[in-house]
């Protein structure tokens, strides 16, 4: 597809709008895939908030031109010193091998194994699983949320490597920095015997906490933040006294605040609010709350001068 002067004008302004630019889907404060958010945390990881970024689905012409811009197909798309270095797959493979480190001047990447450790029992279960898949290694990927994904394949060459007990564990490296000190078990259950995962680098799970609960920490004087994550037209028929609205500037000040402020958030029932807790935690925040039944548990348990609706 041909690109048209004017787009092409606007997309090279983009490019040269900082050292750093990544056409994505979203903000990186709401990244609306996968690969976007994925590409975001590396690029946190490196370089804090320097760099810039393009929201392609908040701009139907340019998220068309910059596919014909680069000639590659997907997004998000990196761009360093105006030249394109390629979409998610590209840009975590560089930074697993420590190109990106050196792209930005940084100090060559950690290596080093961590130490894992692996019952008798998760042995043999792993032991049964490679049978049959010769030139299989287990790998072991840790997101940013902790989810913990095993696979088995190939080696590709870049992964780091941890033994324990007879077995190979191959991560990369941002999953190996989240490794350290795990633990694999074999637990049974309703569908037989599987593995357990006790991890100590993760954050305390979100807590359930009452409206009663919350208004004790309050006439506490406890220090928290008290957020509010519905829209501005709820917010308007009722709010909590002292709660500020999660709006994208609240979620910048907030992302910067020391990993143990507490955190409550709240929504209409609690469902929200539940998701924006995760957010968080995945973040790194070790005391997060969830207020749970939303402003209506609020209005019923604890001021019902707060209106329902």
């Amino acid at each position: 597809m041909s690109l048209a002067p004017e787009t092409r004008t606007r997309i090279e302004d983009i490019v040269a709008s900082s050292r750093v630019v990544l056409f994505m889907k979203g903000t990186p404060e709401q990244p609306q895939c996968g690969f976007s958010a994925r590409s975001i945390g590396i690029l946190n990881g490196l370089v804090g908030d320097d760099y810039n970024t393009f929201d392609v689905l908040a701009d139907p012409e340019i998220r068309d031109g910059i596919k014909s811009y680069s000639q590659w197909p997907t997004i998000p798309q990196l761009y360093v010193d105006g030249e394109f270095h390629g979409g998610c797959d590209l840009i975590t493979e560089m930074f697993n091998r420590g190109d990106l480190h050196q792209l930005f001047g940084l100090e060559e990447p950690d290596r080093t194994p961590p130490e894992i450790s692996i019952s008798d029992s998760a042995a043999e279960i792993i032991g049964a699983a490679l049978e049959g898949n010769s030139g299989s290694f287990v790998h072991l990927s840790i997101d940013a949320n902790w989810a913990h994904d095993f696979r088995l394949g190939p080696a590709q060459g870049h992964e780091i490597r941890s033994e324990a007990n007879g077995i190979t564990v191959l991560m990369d490296l941002e999953s190996a920095s989240r490794a350290r000190g795990l633990q694999l078990d074999a637990v049974e259950n309703f569908g037989g015997t599987s593995l357990s995962i006790s991890n100590p680098n993760m954050p305390p799970v979100v807590r359930d906490t009452s409206a009663a609960e919350v208004k004790a920490m309050l006439d506490a004087g406890n220090a928290l933040e008290l957020i509010d994550v519905r829209t501005m037209d709820e917010r308007q028929r009722a709010n909590i006294e002292g709660s500020t609205l999660l709006d994208q500037d609240e979620m910048a000040r907030l992302e910067a605040l020391p990993k143990d402020t507490r955190l409550v958030f709240y929504c209409h029932s609690g469902v929200r609010s539940a998701q924006a807790g995760e957010h968080f935690r995945g973040l790194g925040f070790a005391d997060v709350h969830n207020l749970t039944g939303g402003i209506e548990a609020w209005s019923n348990e604890v001021d019902s001068s707060v209106p329902r609706y």
